[in-house]
């Protein structure tokens, strides 16, 4: 059976544990960023730039972590090895994008800033319930069992964002 260059790409381990850490972490950042009550556009603006910066370090942490890591198990240990490692990460950062669109357009005016919390919540459970799917049928399993799983990984999903949120 051949299977699609993208869904390949997208079964990859990191792609997987970046899209599903990014979506919780977009979600949990716009939770602790957000105010109660009526905000003003230039909060969702400055409220989107601090999600990708949190993208970009904590992204940095895992790639840190990983070559600190590989240290005890690789022989050969370089700067190119280094930053193949660091860039690997980009899974992270490039799926808390939804989010910064979201967050951008809200503080552009594009869309309305009121309770634009609650879209980005929904979207990353929807990422969520996609990346379950995904997980699921890359692993083999049959279409009804990865819809059961995708629903399930959405609703850890939402447990995980909601616990977060009552943290902050």
């Amino acid at each position: 059976m051949r299977t699609h260059p993208l869904r390949r790409l997208a079964a990859q381990p990191n792609v997987l544990f970046g899209g599903v850490y990014g979506a919780v972490l977009a979600s949990s950042m716009v939770a602790a960023l957000t105010q109660y009550g009526d905000m003003p556009r230039s909060s969702r603006l400055y409220d989107a730039k601090w999600l990708l910066i949190t993208a970009v370090a904590s992204a940095l942490a895992h790639g840190y972590a990983h070559i600190i890591a590989r240290r005890g198990v690789e022989t050969h240990h370089g700067v190119l090895r280094a930053l193949r490692i660091l860039l690997d990460e980009w899974p992270l950062v490039a799926a808390t994008l939804p989010t910064v669109l979201l967050m951008c357009g809200a503080g552009l005016g594009w869309w309305g800033s009121k309770d634009i919390e609650y879209v980005v919540f929904a979207l990353n459970i929807v990422l969520l319930f996609g990346w379950g799917l995904l997980a699921a049928r890359a692993a083999g399993r049959a279409r009804g069992s990865a819809v059961k799983l995708g629903v399930a990984d959405g609703l850890l999903g939402v447990i995980v964002v909601v616990a977060n949120a009552l943290i902050k």
